[in-house]
């Protein structure tokens, strides 16, 4: 018989004793189970039924355990090593045993691969072979692979790496297909050699091609009872089966400049990535989720000359190392090097073009879902730019505009994103947490509510108003109904007509209000409105929109007063009242605040006389509302 995948089950585990006693190591439990068999399972699952158990320490206890493999739906085969050679002796001393081309498992390892999509990209290239490659959370301590732009390997960074060292991580997983010929040529017979150390590298050098292939799914070393036990509750939470390719996958895709990193206008060079606070943990977080972590960014100083395609690699390789750091990394990175504007010295006429990847266009984000089947429905886009906001609209995500970089304010486009947050951590915290919260509060209240024509939401400032009345017009759109949202803010006096201690509605022209309320309440016909969009940071007027109100759509009027006149109150079917936590809320104010430019003094003088004037009231009106919503989270960063 001749084998279609070999499995190096020689270790000891001297790191696992206090789990495994004198059991080898590939015989270490995950839910009760070894993992040799897990492994086993999944050779089987995938049609590799011929297979070759590379032995050494405790050969007798797997053999036992295992027999002829009939009991598991394989054929097993034993090739036992009097002394350890190493992974790339032990193979060479089972390839009479093996196909022209097998499958190569490491024994402390748990996957859950599609090894039969893995077979089919190997043999459309049919070189030495090709080793299955994955970002991971400790590339730091992970021999590191590099790669050019097809995919072909091009140098291993063995671990440990030299200091100051910095390389993309693309991790060598320990999944490998090799050709049986090339390999008696390369692996010496009499000494103890590594596959990844040795092999590889000598390979390269004897100009033979290797290719990689990159995927999201779960493979993870359990070596320690540390990885061990994280192995197990990754399992149990559910995690390889998200990241597997057998249903679409969720991801949250992410714009880098300004979101992920700090904002420079054009940078070229990798010393000018720095990441803004919070981001790594934030990512980390999307990781742990079993969601995808996406990068997608437009990077026109490629085809400026400013930067050239390896040294765009190089800075996305710091941005890799200090995401790595901290435990997080991005599981892919899109990138558009294209520019539709010609003129600048140095520039690369073939990149002067107008393409279909370039942000706001949603050609980037189609390869992504096409390449990682994903589902769109699920899935996010977090960006700082109006072209962010407008490409995840037009590739039917969910977007969130984030009040970091551009903050929105490039103005590009007129686009609304369907949600705001104040980086990305707390972007992050409402995609895993606050969104579902705030689904299944209002869901109940929407369904009751289809029939409504004005919805009324209020609370006092930062409580999260904005926010419902967003999860609001998401929600009837899944029931089929339009809905529009008029921020009360828009109705907002001129700044210097407005005054600290007259009373919060002093601020609002709210007789103007009230006649857009009758209006919406008494229309049989559709029509147009024209407001004023308020700029928070500039405190003033800043642009015109314009919507069309068809005779059963649904307008919410959001802001701090709308429960605080009787007039108004009058005119709508719904009121709704939403609340937070004090601290959560002062928090959110002295980030808004912070976010304007106003110094702390400022800042506390103008709570101080709100609180007095404002806050009372407000919360008094919570009584006049038929719900009450509080979205407050755990924060758990």
């Amino acid at each position: 018989m001749k084998c279609n995948v070999a499995i190096l089950a020689g270790g000891m585990g001297s790191r696992l004793k206090s789990r495994t006693g004198d059991l080898p190591k590939p015989m270490a439990l995950i839910n009760s189970q070894p993992v040799l068999e897990h492994q086993i399972e999944l050779c089987s699952r995938h049609g590799f039924t011929k297979i070759a158990l590379l032995l050494c320490y405790g050969s007798e206890k797997i053999k036992e355990y295992f027999g002829n493999g009939a009991d598991f739906g394989v054929e097993l085969i034993y090739v036992i090593e009097a002394e350890s050679r190493g992974t790339a002796g032990a193979l060479f001393d089972a390839l009479d045993a093996m196909d022209d081309r097998f499958l190569v498992l490491y024994g402390d390892t748990y996957a859950d691969i599609d090894l039969k999509a893995f077979w089919e990209f190997d043999s459309k290239h049919l070189t030495a072979g090709t080793l299955l490659l994955h970002p991971n959370d400790h590339p730091q301590d992970s021999d590191l692979i590099e790669i050019d732009g097809d995919g072909a390997l091009i140098e291993v960074h063995p671990y440990p790496h030299t200091d100051g060292a910095i390389y993309p991580n693309l991790v060598n997983a320990a999944l490998y297909i090799l050709d049986k010929k090339i390999l008696k040529k390369i692996i010496p017979s009499n000494r103890k050699t590594d596959l990844a150390k040795n092999t590889f590298p000598d390979l390269l050098a004897a100009g033979e091609k290797l290719y990689t292939y990159v995927t999201p799914e779960y493979i993870k070393d359990m070596g320690t009872p540390e990885r061990l036990d994280k192995v197990e509750r990754d399992i149990n939470s559910g995690l390889p089966e998200q990241l597997s390719s057998r249903q679409p996958r969720t991801a949250v895709f992410f714009d880098r400049d300004g979101t992920l990193n700090v904002e420079v206008n054009h940078l070229s060079n990798p010393n000018q990535l720095n990441l803004l606070d919070g981001v790594a943990q934030a990512v980390r977080k999307i990781n742990r989720s079993g969601m995808l972590a996406i990068g997608i960014t437009n990077q026109p100083v490629v085809a400026r000359g400013d930067v050239t395609f390896e040294g765009l690699k190089k800075i996305h390789a710091r941005l890799d190392s200090l995401l790595g750091k901290d435990g997080a990394y991005l599981d892919r990175m899109y990138v558009c090097p294209h520019h539709p504007d010609k003129g600048f010295v140095g520039e690369v006429q073939e990149l002067k073009i107008k393409c279909r990847c370039r942000k706001p266009e949603a050609g980037l984000f189609d390869l992504a879902v096409q390449e990682l089947n994903i589902s769109r429905r699920n899935s996010w886009m977090v960006g700082d730019s109006t072209s962010d906001i407008l490409a995840g609209r037009r590739a039917g995500l969910r977007t969130i505009l984030v009040r970091t970089g551009y903050a929105g304010r490039d103005f590009k486009y007129s686009v609304d994103p369907d949600y705001i947050a104040s980086n990305l951590a707390d972007a992050v915290d409402w995609i895993l947490h606050g969104h579902a919260i705030a689904m299944a509060k209002l869901m109940p209240i929407a369904l009751k509510s289809t029939n409504c024509r004005t919805i009324l939401v209020g609370g006092v400032s930062r409580s999260g108003k904005s926010t419902v009345a967003s999860v609001l017009v998401e929600i009837f759109n899944l029931l089929g109904k339009r809905a529009h949202i008029l921020p009360l803010d828009s109705w907002l006096k001129a700044s210097e007509k407005r005054h600290e201690g007259v009373g919060v509605l002093g601020r609002y022209m709210l007789d103007e209000v009230i006649d857009v309320a009758k209006k919406v309440a008494s229309s049989s016909q559709r029509f147009s409105l024209n407001y004023t969009l308020y700029d928070r940071k500039l405190k003033q007027a800043q642009s015109q929109k314009t919507v069309s109100i068809g005779p059963s759509d649904i307008v919410i009027f959001e802001g701090v007063p709308a429960l605080l006149d009787s007039h108004l109150l009058e005119t709508a079917n719904l009121k709704i009242y939403v609340d937070i936590g004090d601290d959560t809320r002062m928090s959110r104010l002295k980030d808004e605040y912070s976010w304007r430019g106003e110094n702390v003094e400022s800042f506390m003088k103008k709570i101080m006389s709100r609180e007095k004037d404002e806050v009372s009231p407000i919360k008094d009106s919570a009584n006049k509302a038929d719900y009450q919503i509080n979205l407050e989270m755990k924060n758990d960063r």
